[in-house]
Parts: C-alpha cells; structure tokens; sequence
C-alpha cells in the first residue's frame, strides 16, 4: 500500500493517508493515456478554419474574355483558383476532429495516468488551503510552503469555491475539480496536488 503525509496549509505534516491500490498502483496502459490525450486535444481544436471553393465564390459566370484573338491567356471564369480572390484547392473546412473512446477505456487511461504520478513521486496531498476568502496571495504561500515552485495541478473538491478562486489567476498553476479531472491535467504538470477532500472523492469519480 502506497501512503503519502498529508500537509496543512503551512506545509507542517499533520497525518498520513493511504492511497487506493486500485487507483494508485494499478497496471499503466501507455496506449490507452495516449488515446485519452489525443481525444482531449482533439475536443479542443476549434475545427473552424474555412476557404471557399470555386463553386463558392461569388461572381464568374461570364467567360472574362473570347477564347481567341486577344493575345491574352485562356480564361473560362474569374473563380479559377489561378485567378486572385478565386476558389482555392483542397482548402480546410469546417469539421469536428473529436472521436469516442469508452467509459472504461477513460477509467482505465485515468488510472494508468495517476500510478504513473505515484510511481513518479509528483503527488503531493495538502489537508486544505485554510483559506476563509478568495485571495490569490494566500494560495501562493500555501503553494510555496509546500515548496511547489514548478509547473502544478491542483485538484479540489467540488465545493470547496474559495480555493478555486484564489488559485485560478497563479501562473502555472492550473485548477481542476474532481468532477472534471481527466488524464491530460493529471499528466501535464511537474506535480500534482490533491487536497484531502478531492482524493476521497476520487473513488466516487471512478467508480
């Protein structure tokens, strides 16, 4: 069994936790991190670059010039792609680059991510922030008397809004609700932090 110090908000280790074996120490599936990392990026391309065709471009229909006698190159309409402000070739289209994998297969990717964490030793668990109103300059000291001075995750507990706020604007350091933790946040960090609160919760999401 796995088991962390728990820290206060003054980085003093105050307990011991335990970790999930089941969570933290299971099989690391490489292929299936890899597809969950592709999907998140994927959802996030925006997909809505677009150029016009010839068949979209306004105007054309006319032959510019006669055929011959003009001295002049062929032309049959204005929308040639040779032509400035006519069709372009092959151009990109708006379309959705996101794909599906199963329920499972994001459990398992989930998993395989977080044991890679503990394995790494890049997991830290902090008590609670101890923090009565949102106020970024108190989070920083939290952050820095855990001595987290690199690029962090921090997960909290779905309730815990205070927290939320007082993290979000830090540099660095990004903020992630239980509910919404997926295999990229828990990967794309020097360390990961999970307050008490959102590390019970963890079983519940993967569940």
């Amino acid at each position: 069994m796995l088991r962390l110090p728990v820290h206060d908000h003054k980085g003093k280790v105050v307990s011991e936790i335990e970790l999930n074996s089941e969570i933290f120490e299971s099989k690391i599936v490489e292929p299936l991190v890899y597809q969950a990392v592709r999907l998140h990026l994927a959802k996030a391309r925006s997909g809505n670059a677009s150029t016009k065709t010839r068949k979209d471009v306004r105007g054309g229909g006319v032959k510019p010039w006669r055929q011959k006698g003009t001295g002049r190159a062929r032309a049959g309409s204005i929308r040639s792609p040779l032509w400035r402000g006519g069709g372009v070739v092959f151009g990109p289209t708006p379309r959705d680059f996101s794909f599906k994998i199963s329920k499972k297969a994001r459990r398992l990717a989930l998993k395989s991510a977080l044991s890679a964490k503990a394995k790494d030793s890049q997991i830290l668990v902090l008590k609670d922030f101890g923090l009565k109103e949102p106020k970024t300059k108190d989070a920083i000291e939290v952050l820095k008397a855990i001595n987290i001075g690199k690029k962090t995750t921090v997960v909290l507990g779905s309730e815990d809004s205070v927290a939320k706020k007082s993290i979000r604007n830090i540099q660095k350091v990004k903020v992630v609700d239980i509910e919404q933790i997926n295999v990229y946040d828990v990967l794309d960090n020097d360390v990961l932090v999970f307050t008490q609160d959102a590390l019970s919760a963890l079983s519940e999401v993967l569940a």
